[in-house]
C-alpha cells in the first residue's frame, strides 16, 4: 500500500527566495516543492503539496485530508503563533502531523517562540532551512513505518 503525505505551506511561503533571504534562504517555493517531490519518490511515498495565505483554507484542507492521507507535514508559518483553529483542526482529524519551520523559531523574537500546535503534533523540526521539510518527511515516513509494524 502506497503511503500518502499532505504537505502544507502556510502564509507568505509563496514568497520564498524573495522574502528575507538571510532568514529563509534563496530557494523559491517551487524549488522547495521539487525537492520534496524528489525525496518522496525516492522513499516510495506519494505527496500532495498545498500552499495558502488563508487560515480557513488550511483548516479546510486538513479536514479534507481525513481518510485520504496517512500523515501531514505542516509549516503553519505565522499561524503557528496565532491559530487555535489550526490546532483544533489537527486535533479533530487525528492525522499524525509533523510541524516544520525553515528558521529556528526558538532563536527568534519572543512571540515566534510559542507554537499553538506543538502539543498536538508528533514532533517539530525547525532551523534547517528548506531541509526542515525533508527532515519532517523523514519523520512522517518513520512514524508510518513504526505504526505499520505496530
Amino acid at each position: 500500500m502506497r503511503r500518502k503525505i499532505l504537505v502544507i505551506h502556510g502564509p507568505n511561503l509563496n514568497l520564498l527566495g524573495l522574502r528575507e533571504p538571510e532568514q529563509y534562504g534563496t530557494l523559491t517555493l517551487e524549488e522547495v516543492n521539487r525537492r520534496i517531490e524528489s525525496f518522496a519518490r525516492e522513499k516510495g511515498v506519494e505527496v500532495e503539496i498545498f500552499q495558502t495565505n488563508h487560515e480557513g483554507e488550511m483548516v479546510e484542507r486538513i479536514h479534507g485530508a481525513m481518510g485520504i492521507f496517512d500523515a501531514i507535514v505542516i509549516n503553519p508559518a505565522a499561524f503557528t503563533h496565532t491559530s487555535v483553529a489550526l490546532r483544533d483542526a489537527l486535533l479533530a482529524t487525528a492525522i499524525p502531523a509533523v510541524e516544520v519551520h525553515i528558521s529556528n523559531i526558538h532563536k527568534r523574537e519572543p512571540f515566534r517562540r510559542r507554537s499553538l500546535i506543538s502539543d498536538v503534533v508528533v514532533g517539530q523540526v525547525s532551523g534547517f532551512g528548506p531541509d526542515s521539510y525533508i527532515l519532517g518527511l523523514m519523520a512522517a515516513i518513520l512514524m508510518m513505518e513504526r505504526r505499520d509494524e505496530g
